[in-house]
C-alpha cells in the first residue's frame, strides 16, 4: 500500500515538471547594449565684429572695475583672416587704460570670435604695468572727444584713396588706431590698409571728432 502511494507521488510530480517545463516562456537571450550616443557637435558662432566705439565702451567699462579713475590712452583693432576691417568694424580690439590713483596701466583686449589667429572670445585682461604720466606713448585721452566712429573714419579714407584698394582687393586687411595729438589737444583715427604702418599701402588720418580728413600719413 505503501508503495502504491510512493509511486502515484513520483508519477504526479514528473507529469508536473513535464508539463511546468511545456508551458514556461522560453529563456529570451540577453539585449545587447545601446552604443554610446555621440556628443552633440558644439555649434560654432559665427564671428561678431563692431566698430571701435562700441568696443571701447565695453572695454572702458571693465577697466573701470579695475581702477574707478581709468583713463584710456590706446585702442586699435586686429585684422583677422574671418573680418580683415571692412566698414570699419573688427572682431578683435585692444584697448589699453592708465591710472593716476593705482600708478599703474593694464591692457584689455576685447575678440567676437574663435579663431587660431584671434584671442579667446569675449573680454580678457593683460598684465599690468607701471604708469609714467611723463611718458608721452602713454597720455590719456578723454572719451568726450571720440564723437566719430571708426566707420565714419572707414568712409572718409575709402573716399581719399581707400577704395582703389579695397575694389581691387576686397579681403585687404583694414587696421584702426586711435591716437592722442596733446600738441594740437586733438584725438585722431588712423585707418591703415595693411597690418601694421610698417606694411601699409596707405594710412588716413581722420579727426574722430569732426570726422574731417587730416592727412594722408607717410
Amino acid at each position: 500500500m505503501h508503495l502504491l502511494k510512493d509511486r502515484t507521488k513520483f508519477f504526479l510530480m514528473t507529469v508536473a515538471v513535464l508539463v511546468a517545463g511545456c508551458t514556461s516562456e522560453p529563456t529570451k537571450p540577453a539585449e545587447a547594449p545601446k552604443p554610446a550616443e555621440a556628443p552633440a557637435a558644439k555649434e560654432e558662432k559665427p564671428p561678431e565684429a563692431i566698430t571701435g566705439r562700441v568696443a571701447f565702451q565695453k572695454l572702458f567699462a571693465t577697466a573701470r572695475m579695475w581702477a574707478i579713475d581709468a583713463k584710456p590712452y590706446r585702442l586699435e583693432s586686429q585684422p583677422i583672416k574671418a573680418a580683415p576691417g571692412a566698414d570699419g568694424k573688427a572682431a578683435v580690439w585692444h584697448g589699453a587704460f592708465a591710472s593716476a590713483s593705482r600708478r599703474a596701466v593694464k591692457p584689455y583686449v576685447w575678440s567676437g570670435v574663435d579663431a587660431e589667429d584671434a584671442p579667446e572670445r569675449g573680454i580678457s585682461p593683460g598684465t599690468e604695468d607701471t604708469y609714467n604720466p611723463a611718458n608721452v606713448s602713454t597720455q590719456p585721452f578723454d572719451f568726450a572727444f571720440l564723437k566719430m566712429d571708426s566707420d565714419k573714419a572707414f568712409d572718409v579714407a575709402q573716399s581719399t584713396g581707400g577704395k582703389k584698394i579695397t575694389v581691387k582687393d576686397p579681403n585687404q586687411p583694414i587696421k584702426y588706431e586711435l591716437d592722442w595729438n596733446p600738441r594740437a589737444n586733438k584725438l585722431n583715427w588712423h585707418v591703415i590698409y595693411g597690418t601694421s604702418a610698417g606694411d601699409a599701402r596707405l594710412r588716413v588720418v581722420v579727426d574722430a571728432s569732426s570726422g574731417e580728413f587730416v592727412r594722408i600719413a607717410k
